[in-house]
């Protein structure tokens, strides 16, 4: 008997199926995020979820991951990503791991995926996905439809594409194109989609919804200050800082310019900026040209103890959606300076979150920063930077927490044209299938290696295509 009703249970829980478009060791949202949203999603045992990464060619490892690392299999590299977990969550994660080919694009900067990538998950097990990003992983989609083959299609929106389009040549003019292309593809392909923050372009049946958490150890470093100031102790012996992937749109473009036009007022200011990137030079060279002194060092890990005694962290960056390293400054107890923007609300009910309009409120906002002592966190504040907070954000905006589950059925099996007379559902239909027959030219096909290492059927000759 209770053999029975450990089958029944087994059978009656959600299956989450987690799809990103990046993986360890590239330090990147998009990597981090998702590992750490599979593994609190499973850690109570009430779902079974599975995440599923890309893999890359050898050739695309040397040039996406840092310092030379590169895994000669999918199982190699699934061992790097549990132990790099586990270090920081101090747990061992019961989630499954699935790998899907990817390649790299140099023009992009990320990985797209290769082939119809819902295949890595068999039918039985469809049950909910998660498109963490689901605009970048259904651009090129060519395959089964995900609500044919997903009951439900949550998209996570991390990126804000159109504020990095418009940086770049006719940008105004991709910007306007890449709107309703993401609307066109998120529209066909999900049934919910939680926007990060109000910076991401308005999509259909979207909510906005922080559902990001930090890596606990920030929360630990953070209770740790804590305690050396309750000691006594001067807990924050530097000042000023910044990290980020070095390149000029990640805030760097900003903060040298705040700096520049303000040197008069914040002399004596030390800054020092952490990052590795394709504009590391350039940076460095305009950082040279200031009066203050401003010191370009190489990246480092965040939660290093180089970065624990700043008591102040400045991010100008307004390209972000949810800026992670400024939630990790204020989990480890720092006063955060920002923009006043839209990926910034949500930290702006905590009491180290200063935020400013313009110059001269940058410089108003980073002198009283410099002269104060941070609020110390409460336990409820704590919570909410949380992952156990983030999951729970998560589930409640998926309506995932609801028991029993509202059941969506699956769009009809055919791959696209439903049997429904519903004009809504027939619409989507005709624009799923465009979308199919457009993408036959676009889309990418994984090569033989990448099929060998992931145990997937060789096509026949007259049937492969460019890889």
């Amino acid at each position: 008997m209770a053999k029975e009703i450990g089958v029944d249970r087994m059978e009656k829980q959600q299956h989450i199926c987690i799809f990103t478009t990046a993986s360890l060791p590239w330090m990147t949202g998009t990597a981090v995020n998702p590992l750490f949203r599979a593994a609190f999603l499973v850690k109570d045992g009430e779902r079974k979820v599975t995440l599923a990464i890309p893999w890359l060619s050898l050739k695309d490892q040397e040039v996406v991951y840092p310092d030379k690392i590169a895994f000669n299999s999918p199982s190699e590299q699934e061992e790097y990503v549990r132990q790099w977990l586990e270090e920081r969550t101090g747990f061992r994660s019961g989630f499954d791991i699935r790998f899907y080919p990817g390649k790299f694009s140099r023009d992009k900067r990320s990985i797209l995926a290769a082939g119809d990538i819902t295949e890595v998950i068999p039918d039985e097990e469809a049950d909910i996905a998660v498109l963490e990003e689901p605009e970048h992983l259904t651009w090129y989609h060519h395959g089964k439809r995900w609500k044919t083959k997903f009951r439900l299609v949550v998209g996570i929106v991390h990126t804000n594409y159109l504020e990095y389009v418009k940086r770049e040549k006719n940008g105004q003019l991709q910007a306007f194109f890449l709107k309703y292309i993401n609307s066109w593809v998120v529209n066909i392909y999900c049934h919910k989609v939680i926007r990060l923050s109000a910076a991401t372009q308005d999509l259909p049946r979207s909510i906005i919804c922080n559902v990001h958490g930090v890596n606990p150890k920030f929360i630990e470093i953070g209770k740790k200050k804590n305690e050396q100031r309750q000691n006594g102790n001067n807990a924050f012996t530097k000042v000023a800082y910044y990290i980020g992937k070095m390149v000029w749109n990640k805030g760097y473009k900003e903060l040298l310019k705040l700096l520049c036009d303000n040197q008069k007022d914040l002399i004596g200011l030390e800054v020092d900026l952490y990052g590795s990137g394709e504009d590391s030079s350039e940076v460095q060279e305009a950082a040279k040209k200031l009066e203050l002194t401003v010191s370009v060092n190489p990246g480092r890990d965040h939660a290093d103890p180089l970065f624990h005694d700043y008591k102040v962290f400045l991010n100008p960056s307004t390209t972000d959606v949810v800026c992670t390293t400024s939630a990790e400054a204020l989990a480890m107890g720092k006063i955060v300076v920002c923009a006043n923007h839209p990926s910034n609300d949500f930290f702006k009910q905590f009491p180290n979150c200063r935020t400013y309009e313009d110059g001269k409120g940058f410089v108003e906002a980073t002198r009283k920063a410099l002269t104060e002592e941070p609020t110390p966190l409460t336990d409820a504040q704590r919570h909410k930077l949380s992952w156990e907070s983030a999951t729970e954000r998560f589930l409640k905006a998926a309506e995932l927490d609801q028991a029993p589950l509202k059941r969506l059925e699956k769009t009809s099996s055919r791959l696209f044209m439903s049997t429904s007379m519903n004009l809504g559902r027939r619409m989507e239909d005709a624009s799923a299938l465009a979308h199919y027959m457009g993408t036959g030219f676009l889309s990418l096909q994984p090569d033989e290696d990448q099929r060998k290492e992931l145990g997937l059927p060789i096509p026949s000759e007259k049937h492969r295509s460019r890889g």
